[in-house]
């Protein structure tokens, strides 16, 4: 009989995932897990599947490892990260309000604004951006060519009339030449009171409702375009996300929700 594993679904502005505590279930094989369990007609559903663990290093007090629903593993996710501070706050794991998260591409600050016992909001420290010169190209007609952001994963971010061509053109973006390791897809719109509407399409799991590395690239190739200052709210399919480009060390500042969504239990991948 196979094992049950415990999960639990969160979301941040509508970015879902599938957290597992593998301090209590270990998960052999979480790229075919993540496939498996992200299947929104059989499995669970969501955009992939986070594992939270204990930090293998003293500098960091929990780690993180994301899968997307493609099976492939990312670097790190800001919205997951938020969704993990929640988790480790109000299941009991930890009293401390601000945590330091082990991924991919380094670790990352969490800084949880408490009220009543419940993390209402969280601010993830994402580090400096590394800005790249990746090949310059015309996508497809007449849209403008875009900025290259990395946030620890690969972002191409373009600024046009058309949020929503992102559907149409998304996927020949993530996996164009230029990008040989393929690449997170933003298309963005500044509006007339200042904010910029985003669409996203996620390497390895199309058009997601959010992305919060997507959201501190957006922000971060609007700032060096002129199209914005040093902070902005980034509005996206499942909410909005408040970014600072903080000028005194040049880390980005990503604040917004997370939310709990359900537990349950889950036959283990053989």
């Amino acid at each position: 009989m196979a094992e049950k594993i415990r999960f639990t679904k969160m979301h941040g502005c509508g970015n879902d995932y599938i957290y597992v505590n593998t301090m209590e279930h270990p998960i052999a094989d979480p790229s075919a897990a993540a496939i498996l369990w992200s299947d929104r007609h059989k499995g669970i559903g969501s955009d992939g599947l986070v594992l939270i663990d204990r930090s293998p290093i003293p500098e960091a007090d929990f780690s993180m490892r994301i899968f997307n629903a493609d099976g492939s593993e990312a670097m790190m996710c800001g919205n997951a990260s938020r969704c993990i501070g929640k988790y480790l706050y109000e299941r009991g794991l930890t009293s401390k309000e601000s945590i330091r998260l082990l991924t991919l591409s380094g670790i990352k600050t969490l800084q949880l604004h408490v009220s009543g016992g419940i993390a209402e909001s969280i601010t993830v420290d994402m580090g400096e951006p590394v800005l790249e010169n990746a090949e310059q190209f015309a996508p497809t007609g007449n849209l403008t060519q875009g900025t290259f952001v990395s946030m620890g994963n690969p972002h191409y971010v373009i600024f046009t009339d058309d949020v929503n061509k992102v559907e149409e053109a998304g996927h020949a973006l993530e996996h164009h030449p230029a990008f040989p390791q393929r690449c997170n897809i933003e298309f963005a719109h500044i509006e007339k009171d200042g904010e910029i509407r985003t669409r996203v399409w996620e390497r390895g799991s199309g058009i997601t409702q959010a992305c919060g590395t997507g959201a501190c690239a957006t922000a971060v190739a609007a700032c060096l375009t002129g199209r914005a200052g040093r902070e902005s709210n980034i509005i996206m399919d499942g909410g909005t996300l408040h970014i600072e480009w903080r000028q005194s060390d040049n880390h980005i500042l990503k604040t917004g929700p997370a939310a709990f969504v359900f537990d349950g239990e889950i036959e283990s991948v053989d």
